[in-house]
């Protein structure tokens, strides 16, 4: 992928995510089955998305945070590769469950 991507540090595994400066490849790592960390502003406070296609993976990263499996969010998305929806989950993050920068 020809963007910068960033790793993280975890308790969960060495890079249980990765951030693109690109939504477009953010999204092809998710549909890949990769964990996809996406931050923006929700009512001008800081939140992230954990978006996968792989939602056991992100149950196993939920559960290391300690995340209620009942928060994990069902979301069809469209594939930017094949312009096809596939089933896709994400958790929202906010406050301390987002990770550092």
């Amino acid at each position: 992928m020809s963007s910068e991507s960033t790793n993280r540090d975890s308790q969960f595994h060495d890079r249980p995510y990765q951030e693109f400066a690109r939504r477009r490849e953010g999204m092809i790592h998710a549909m890949s089955g990769g964990l996809w960390l996406h931050r923006h502003l929700w009512k001008d406070r800081p939140m992230a998305h954990l978006v996968s296609t792989d939602r056991e993976r992100l149950l196993r990263y939920g559960r290391s945070v300690g995340l209620p499996d009942s928060r994990l969010q069902y979301k069809p998305l469209k594939d930017p590769l094949s312009g096809e929806q596939r089933p896709a989950w994400h958790w929202d993050l906010v406050g301390d469950l987002i990770p550092p920068r």
